[in-house]
């Protein structure tokens, strides 16, 4: 859908509240210290392993397949900084601070503070075009009303969009990098900053740590081609893999609009699409599969989020509220098919 309005059942307002008992009940709001401990020490353990098997290889063409590795170790470490972002590692705001800006800008070069303040928006209205930062109008267009306003090559671009779209994200480790350092310099007209940041200069000071440790450590082990090229497969696959795990989420679910007056059960769950996938699926998108349970509730760890699920579908099911779930492969067609109707009235045109 590109914009529509939502028909909603009459709004009973302890919908939510009842089925967030029946979660609390079944105990998955408890924190997982365990299970946390275990993945971060794996992850980051992972991720640090690969980076000294990179300086132990030096200046060789297995580089290659290694940039291809770490672009899978480095999303695996952004998940973490996902999941400190919604405090489903620690309950306080201290820690969870620290664990996200540890894995955000210091081990894959994103700000975490404008990651936060981007995805809570999110969060807050997920797909509504004027309220979602993610469906925005950009080098992509979600509606019929973004699609008419494109011009020169982002009207070319919006008309092939669901082509190019798998193509684009290659860039999207680059544009976040980018998008992070105008988050943390940028300020309005009158001065006050553009972004608001909670620790500016200590994540400013982070991502310049992260860019001295990763350009310097490639340009000390590797000739400056494959330096370059190294980075430029590490870079591209990260924003690929991330635009592939985030993607299957949203894109080709209804979009409310400001006519349209749903509860947050509601809001949440019609917005969202499930992956199946099994546990290997689990892992590769980081638990971000479950995207329902996630939007009701954000601060679930991770590991409950698989648990939560039948709860969440038979209740739903009980108030006659759709509920998405499909394979993969079938939500990727679903977001391209949503792409390229978007862009059908300019190719018609």
């Amino acid at each position: 859908m590109t914009s529509s309005t939502l028909t909603a059942p009459a709004r009973r307002g302890s919908d939510y509240a009842r089925l967030s008992r029946r979660v609390a009940a079944a105990g998955l709001f408890e924190r997982r210290p365990g299970r946390y401990a275990a993945r971060i020490a794996l992850t980051l353990g992972a991720y640090v392993a690969g980076w000294a098997v990179v300086v132990a290889v030096g200046d060789s063409w297995w580089q290659v397949p290694l940039a291809v590795l770490m672009a899978v170790a480095t999303t695996q470490v952004a998940f973490l900084g996902h999941d400190a972002g919604h405090r489903q590692m620690f309950r306080r705001r201290g820690p969870s601070e620290a664990a996200g800006l540890v894995a955000g800008n210091l081990a894959v070069g994103l700000s975490y503070g404008w990651w936060v303040d981007k995805h809570n928006r999110h969060h807050a209205n997920p797909n509504h075009a004027d309220e979602d930062p993610d469906v925005g109008a950009g080098a992509l267009v979600w509606t019929y009303e973004q699609a008419a306003g494109t011009r020169g090559l982002s009207r070319w671009m919006a008309r092939r969009q669901a082509w190019l779209f798998f193509p684009l994200l290659l860039l999207e480790g680059l544009a976040l990098h980018v998008a992070s350092v105008r988050a943390l310099v940028g300020r309005e007209p009158d001065g006050r900053w553009r972004t608001p940041v909670r620790h500016r200069a200590v994540e400013g000071l982070l991502l310049l740590a992260h860019a001295a440790g990763y350009l310097g450590l490639l340009f000390a082990v590797m000739s400056p081609g494959r330096a370059l090229l190294f980075a430029a497969v590490h870079q591209g696959l990260w924003g690929l893999y991330m635009g592939c795990a985030f993607a299957p989420n949203h894109k080709g679910m209804p979009m409310p609009t400001a006519e349209d007056d749903l509860d947050y059960l509601r809001k949440q769950v019609l917005t969202s699409r499930n992956v199946r996938g099994g546990r290997f699926v689990d892992v590769a998108l980081g638990a971000l599969n479950y995207q329902i349970e996630h939007h009701l509730f954000p601060n679930m760890p991770r590991a409950n989020l698989r648990r939560a699920r039948p709860i969440v579908r038979a209740y739903c099911a009980e108030q006659g509220i759709p509920y998405a779930e499909t394979g993969l492969v079938e939500s990727y067609r679903q977001a391209l098919a949503h792409m390229h109707e978007v862009g059908r009235p300019l190719r018609q045109g």
